[in-house]
């Protein structure tokens, strides 16, 4: 939503072949040799482009760095900060032989580029000419497309406008970078010279260090609200305008058409293989949860889908956490998908929906993130939905929830030790004390004796744990915060004639942990109760719009309460 912003992707296996003849020792491989490709595969309309290397910082307007463009003249098609390390002066160990460069050579973190000229001199043959004429001694690039770039400005210096050494003040080991910032108060671009920005050992490296994490933990959506001032959509400023400040609901109407920031795969996620019977476990959470990540990967070995609500800081944070875990960084089948934090109430429906949507597999578990699986659920479900028939039925398969008020627990290892448990004490079937309603349909007393699945009908505000196809139908984001979010969601399952299938050897055990702030508000706020109710009811009519009839069961308890 920034104006004037488009975003556009391009297929990178369509050009590999335009430079993977070209061998390469530097660590970012044939994808550092692109930038000799983008006068083909730029649109032939785009007169003239910034390019900008992935590890760099901007500390300001990226418009004063298009305006230098007006200053080209002459056959100057390429725009580049001087090299600030020694590299391409051959004196940095004996032996040492770069690429030819004109002096110190030029750093291509950032270049801007003329396209329409450089199509006109015919670019793409120049450079190609001039790497086969060098390899024919070098035998490979150190510095992937910077070695071109500079065999090609040596034989032809009139190509090149040499930028100020602001905009790339090149950060690493053996640079004299130095010698351009200690000059100047106003840096425009640090680039880092490496993907690991925090570990650049130069001796100002702190004052830079801390510029980039600053940057890191500015609030977006403060940035897109006050500095950028981004257009909202016309539809929702038309919905916004609608809404009745009066209204008892108009916090929750009001967040419910809030745009959110969506980062989706957070961290690096592999891509899963074809495989009717795989399962993902889908779940949502907020920092405060974060400690019941490893306890889950260390109960489920399949795939997740993770949606994360966090502030850009918090974002931060987990990106360390993530990182200095062994745990999570042995696991590739987890996809982390953040949600920027935006208004006051929790935007429950919202996450799992983006954990929904994105998850691979044909089959979901619809979990929280504070309970925990019972040991090999991941396999024992795998087997449920080919003994269950799932890819040919439409049905929900229920994993009954326990939860323990102990914080450290002896987790059972099978149904047996689970029941005994239960029998003395050490666990309870999931909220029977404050809600049974939620969870009393599952039927506990038959499942203690169950060797086959068993079906069981809905009953209001039911609200189980259930593993169903990844295209069931989404959750109803009207539902913020604390009450009916996932009530809603098994309700239009059932009026879509799900069968809800409850598995007799299957369970998770929900952990003890704080009352969320959203829970405590529906407890001591009569206003967000009054809100919840009118919510239900407002949503028992769409629904009865969308299944006519068949809904008609869903009001009748309701009025009787």
């Amino acid at each position: 939503m920034v104006p004037s912003l488009r975003i556009s992707f391009y297929n990178a296996s369509d050009l590999k072949p335009e430079v993977s003849w070209i061998p390469n020792k530097h660590y970012s491989g044939i994808y550092g040799l692109m930038k000799l490709t983008l006068t083909k595969a730029l649109p032939s309309d785009l007169s003239k482009v910034i390019v900008l290397d992935t590890d760099i910082t901007f500390a300001t307007d990226i418009a004063e760095l298009w305006s230098i463009f007006r200053k080209f003249t002459g056959e100057q098609v390429l725009g580049l900060v001087e090299n600030q390390s020694d590299w391409y002066l051959g004196n940095l160990w004996k032996n040492h032989k770069p690429w030819p460069a004109l002096g110190r050579g030029f750093n291509t973190g950032v270049i801007l580029l003329l396209l329409d000229k450089l199509r006109q001199i015919g670019w793409e043959e120049t450079w190609r000419l001039t790497a086969e004429r060098e390899l024919m001694s070098m035998l490979s690039t150190s510095l992937a497309d910077q070695d071109i770039f500079n065999a090609v400005i040596k034989s032809a210096p009139s190509l090149v406008y040499e930028l100020p050494c602001y905009w790339n003040v090149q950060l690493s080991d053996h640079t004299r970078s130095e010698q351009c910032y200690s000059e100047l108060a106003d840096l425009k671009v640090i680039h880092w010279n490496s993907p690991h920005k925090l570990r650049v050992k130069n001796k100002h490296v702190e004052l830079f260090r801390t510029l980039y994490l600053t940057f890191l933990e500015y609030d977006g959506s403060l940035l897109r609200r006050e500095l950028i001032g981004c257009p909202s959509d016309k539809e929702q400023e038309e919905a916004l305008d609608q809404l009745d400040e009066e209204d008892i609901c108009y916090d929750f109407r009001r967040e419910r058409l809030a745009s959110h920031r969506v980062h989706l795969t957070f961290l690096p996620h592999q891509t899963l293989p074809e495989d009717p019977t795989d399962v993902t476990l889908v779940a949502q959470l907020s920092m405060d949860r974060l400690q019941m990540l490893e306890l889950i990967c260390r109960h489920w070995e399949g795939p997740v889908s993770l949606a994360l609500y966090l502030s850009d800081a918090e974002a931060q944070q987990f990106l360390r956490y993530a990182q200095a875990s062994e745990v999570l960084q042995s696991r590739t089948n987890i996809g982390y998908h953040v949600v920027y934090k935006e208004g006051q109430l929790y935007p429950v429906n919202l996450l799992r929906n983006v954990a929904l949507r994105n998850a691979q597999t044909p089959y979901v578990f619809l979990s929280d993130i504070d309970f925990l699986p019972m040991y090999g659920l991941y396999e024992s479900l795998r087997k449920s939905i080919i003994e269950e028939d799932m890819a040919d039925t439409q049905k929900a398969l229920i994993v009954p929830a326990f939860e323990t008020l102990r914080y450290r627990l002896s987790f059972p290892k099978s149904k047996a030790e689970l029941l005994s448990m239960l029998d003395m004490g050490a666990l309870y079937t999931f909220r029977y004390h404050v809600w049974e309603k939620g969870h009393a349909p599952t039927n506990y007393a038959k499942w203690r004796t169950a060797t086959t699945s068993y079906r069981v009908d809905w009953a209001p505000n039911f609200e189980p744990y259930l593993v169903v196809r990844r295209d069931c139908p989404e959750y109803d984001q009207r539902f913020l915060g604390f009450g009916w979010n996932k009530v809603s969601h098994i309700m239009e399952l059932d009026a879509k004639g799900y069968e809800l299938m409850v598995l007799p050897n299957a369970f998770i055990i929900h952990m003890p942990h704080a009352p969320s702030f959203d829970i405590s508000k529906f407890r001591s706020s009569e206003n967000y109760r009054l809100c919840v109710q009118t919510l239900k009811e407002e949503f028992h009519q769409d629904l009865s719009r969308r299944y006519g009839s068949a809904a008609l069961k869903y009001i009748a308890p309701e009025r009787k309460r």
